[in-house]
């Protein structure tokens, strides 16, 4: 059977894409995880990966042409799985769209067919946002232009941003939470780890803490998944969007892959990698749709705290300010204590400021016992 391949949404603010090169061509065999096109977005050029097995039978846009999320830009045959024949009636399997009952009522209102619709929620899933797009009048094909006559740069980037960050205030009902974290033993620990380690194998403080956000969510379902449709989707996968600044200006946060599930040391060179590749090129799609949850640390800006704005369809936003020495009361008094100010931001829609707090709570904890990190 033909499967439409389509263009993905590379995150909330996504509404079109060019694809600037085919890495395959028709009679192409591929498998899941393959990185078969590179697409142009406000974010930059993004290596888009197929989710199936099968031979590529046909490319439908051809490169230096954009169209809109959620085009067929290819057609795949899928592994063994003879093409449906022109004209015969799909699979009753192929009949039934996995959509949630928002996006099947908000089809109903607007007249589109879901039947129709290619899902760019989680699993295929269709959501409301996907039933709103195919309800858009269809633009024209003589708006199609060639990579080189458009170049996304930062003012570009910074019109997605805003987009993405005003559609986010108008439509969560977000709550902040603010927690002083001592950190001497998760200092103190580093220092002495990376005493037996070669220089550039060395942890910093960013490892531990995006290792400690994702082990605290893994006891807090309702802060780690993404709400779309009007409906809150956990999940069990702690995929951590780690937000960088790009030296060109504007700001990407790709995915860190099942941090709760690596090790310190896999943890700090992938997160090595992933700076790396935002800043030079080379993302892949799955980074960009991925994120279940989102870590800002601006600790190396000198700022205190960080009270960021929720990336949708994300339901929360953990940020890190500078580890400074303050006054401490511990059990010896009054002492100098290195600590930095954690935040959460949260969707009020899914959480309440009670789970909100549990969870701070608990990361507290867990950067206390870095040796379990």
């Amino acid at each position: 059977m033909l499967s439409e391949f389509r263009m993905p949404a590379l995150g909330a603010d996504m509404e079109e894409g060019t694809v600037a090169q085919w890495n395959v061509a028709p009679g192409s065999r591929v498998k899941r995880g393959d990185v078969v096109a590179v697409v142009e977005t406000d974010k930059g050029a993004i290596d888009v990966e197929i989710f199936e097995d099968g031979v590529v039978r046909e490319i439908v846009v051809q490169p230096g042409v954009k169209v809109p999320v959620g085009a067929v830009i290819a057609l795949v045959e899928r592994e063994g799985e003879p093409a449906t024949l022109a004209g015969a009636p799909p699979s009753p399997a192929a009949q039934r769209a996995k959509i949630s009952p928002a996006a099947r009522a908000r089809a109903r209102e607007l007249g589109v067919d879901v039947e129709s619709l290619q899902g760019t929620g989680p699993g295929g899933a269709i959501t409301r946002e996907d039933v709103e797009r195919a309800a858009r009048p269809a633009t024209a094909p003589a708006a199609a232009k060639p990579v080189a006559e458009e170049k996304a740069g930062e003012g570009g980037m910074r019109e997605a941003i805003a987009a993405a960050m005003s559609r986010s205030k108008r439509e969560i009902p977000h709550y902040y939470l603010a927690e002083p974290v001592p950190m001497r033993r998760a200092l103190d620990w580093l220092r002495d780890a990376n005493a037996q380690r070669p220089v550039n194998e060395r942890l910093l403080p960013a490892a531990l803490l995006l290792k400690a956000v994702a082990l605290a969510l893994q006891d807090f379902p309702e802060l780690n998944g993404v709400y779309e449709g009007g409906v809150f989707r956990a999940s069990a996968a702690v995929h951590v969007g780690v937000a960088v600044s790009l030296r060109g200006g504007g700001l990407i946060a790709p995915a860190l892959h099942d941090v709760a599930d690596k090790p310190l040391d896999l943890v700090m060179r992938e997160l090595a990698d992933l700076v790396r590749r935002c800043r030079a090129g080379g993302l892949r799609s799955s980074e960009l749709a991925d994120p279940t949850v989102t870590v800002s640390n601006l600790g190396d800006q000198g700022v205190e705290a960080v009270f960021g704005v929720i990336y949708p369809p994300q339901v929360a936003l953990v940020g890190f300010g500078g580890i400074a020495e303050r006054p401490w009361v511990d059990k010896s008094g009054v002492v100098a204590m290195p600590a930095l100010t954690a935040t959460l931001c949260a969707d009020h829609r899914v959480s309440d400021g009670h789970r909100g707090a549990l969870f701070m709570a608990r990361l507290r904890d867990q950067l206390q016992r870095p040796e379990a990190l």
